[in-house]
Parts: structure tokens; sequence; C-alpha cells
């Protein structure tokens, strides 16, 4: 039922004229996202801002965006002990949702009860190093990770294993249908329990990434997981890899980064992962796989992998997974400061 809502919502910014416009831009962007609606839901939107902020307007900030809303924006009288270099919105609205408040960057402090978990979305194409930079990013940050494609690999290796077609939707869902797979940690390690078993080291090889890869086209399996990843985002801080992470599992992460690679480099990668362990492949087999499951994951029907409009996109073409790492961390503690 449609009912109008006051939505509040605060950010710190420098005072400088592209510091103000990109955070008021920022904080309405992820205001309306949040709480799922657009410029036509709204009804008026009012701005104030503390009176170290006078280099620009954040009215007219999202004016000069594009919103075309009635818009406000006004001095806040000065007091003591208040956050400084802040902007604050009201948005009325009307909206079928009870109101989500966003509080970014220094302006947490002024709601401490919505910022004690976060999450962090981490999405790419295969073989672009997301499952190490989180691992690194995770123990930087002290939060949980977790490897949402092992869940997939773990549900393609069952149907490889009971000689399913992970390719046939039906036939994936019956076979599927009664499979429980888990995730837990042993010493602070991830680990993929699929029906009882421990299968986390049988799922890095690349008959099961294609398989993978093919059962995550099936929108029953995409949904049987969509609630194990939501519920441990929910309960701590944590960083997800994937392909629809930030677009379709947590849109409403607080952070949201999309990791790329060429295909040549990200194939060398995984090349040299696996002979690592002792497996016999060759690189072009490993190039072929990368480019079909490129291919599969980007044109599928179901929550195909793509940039989230919000997330920072990273090319690790010349970067190690250590600085792709640093850059993320950057990101997420100075946000967070």
């Amino acid at each position: 039922m449609t009912k109008l809502v006051s939505i509040r919502g605060a950010i710190t910014a420098h005072n400088s004229k592209d510091g103000i416009r990109q955070a008021a831009v920022r904080l309405l962007d992820r205001l309306y996202f949040k709480n799922g609606i657009t410029d036509d839901n709204v009804v008026n939107i009012t701005f104030t801002v503390t009176e170290d902020l006078t280099a620009f307007s954040p009215a007219r900030a999202v004016r000069e965006a594009g919103h075309n809303v009635p818009l406000m924006s006004c001095a806040e009288p000065s007091i003591d002990g208040s956050v400084k270099g802040c902007i604050r919105v009201m948005v009325t609205a009307n909206s079928d949702n009870d109101a989500k408040p966003v509080y970014l960057n220094g302006a947490r402090a002024l709601r401490t009860d919505l910022t004690s978990v976060y999450a962090i979305a981490l999405d790419g194409p295969s073989g672009a190093g997301k499952s190490t930079v989180a691992k690194a990013v995770a123990s930087k940050l002290k939060i949980t990770y977790l490897d949402t494609g092992a869940l997939y690999r773990a549900l393609g290796l069952k149907c490889l294993t009971d000689g399913v077609n992970p390719a046939d939707g039906k036939a994936v869902e019956k076979c599927l249908t009664d499979a429980n797979v888990t995730i837990k940690y042993k010493d602070g390690v991830q680990c993929v329990i699929l029906d009882g078993s421990d299968v986390s080291g049988k799922i890095r090889t690349p008959e099961v990434s294609m398989a993978a890869s093919a059962v995550s086209a099936v929108p029953y399996v995409r949904q049987k997981l969509l609630g194990i990843q939501r519920d441990i985002a929910s309960s701590s801080s944590v960083i997800l890899d994937g392909r629809d992470i930030g677009t379709v599992v947590l849109p409403c992460a607080e952070f949201k980064f999309f990791l790329t690679a060429s295909a040549e480099i990200r194939a060398k990668r995984r090349y040299d992962e696996l002979t690592a362990k002792g497996q016999k492949v060759s690189y072009d087999d490993v190039y072929k796989d990368v480019v079909t499951r490129d291919k599969n994951d980007s044109t599928r029907a179901v929550a195909p992998l793509k940039r989230a409009y919000d997330a920072i996109e990273i090319n690790s073409d010349n970067l190690t997974a250590e600085q792709v790492a640093a850059v993320i961390t950057d990101c997420v503690t100075e946000d967070l400061a």
C-alpha cells in the first residue's frame, strides 16, 4: 500500500565544489536505490548543511545531476559537538515500503545503530582474482569472507556426480531439490559442506567450473542460494564475491566493486593456479573456458554478470591481488572514518 514517508540521510564532505557535489549526488543516489524510489515518487527534498560547507549548494548539485524535483537547501545553526562538514537530507516520497535511512562517511556516527554491520559486494568475471582479493580484504578489515561461487560450484559438482546435465533446468531442479549446501568456518577458513560432506577440495576443477556456470543460469538454483547468502550478510560485516552480488544478492550493499581483467590475463592466472595444484591442463583450454564462461555469465537470462551502476570498477591487468585489496580497503576505511 502506497504511503507518504520521510526518509532521512546524511554524509560528510570536503568543503569544495566537487566535494559537495559528489557527496550530495552519492547520498541521494544511495537513498533512492535503498528505498526503491525515483524522482517520480518524490514530493520534495530538503538539504541542510553545516556552516563550514560553503563552497556549493547540495540542492544545486543534484539539480545539475538531472533530478527534476522540488529542492531546497539551507544552512544549519552551529551546535557544539555536532558532526562537521555534514550534509543532511530529508526526502518526502510516496512509497510502498517503510523508510530506510542512509548515513555515509563520517555521518555514520549520527546513527551507529544502522552502521555496526556493513557489506562489501565484489563482482567480476571468472578468473579476475575476486576470491584472492576478497580473502585479503576480509583479513585486513577483520570481517567475514563468503565465497559465493563456491556454493554454485558445490551444486555443479552435485549434478556432475549424479550424472545430470547442468544445463538442463528441469533435471537440475529435480536433482538439487533435496541437496543441502552450507558454509562452515574452520579456523577462519571457509569450508563448503554438501549433503554433510566437506567438498572444498573437489570444486576447483575446470569441469566443475563450467558446471557451476551452467547451474547458475537456472532460476531455481539462484533462489535456493539467495537466502543463504543474505542470511550470512545480515548477521555480520562481510565481503561477498560473485557475479551478481551488487545487482541482485545485496543491491543495498554499502560498498560495491567490480573487478575485471583481460581474458588473456585471467586465463594465465587460472592456468598457473591449476598447474600449481598439480592439475594437467593446457593454457589454450583454460583460455577457451574463460571466454565461454564470460559469454554464459553475461548473457544468461537470470541475474547476468554486469557491473552495478554504483560499483567502483577496478582493472587488475597491471595490479597484484594485494594492490587491489589495498584499493578496496582504503575506500572502505575512508568511508567508515
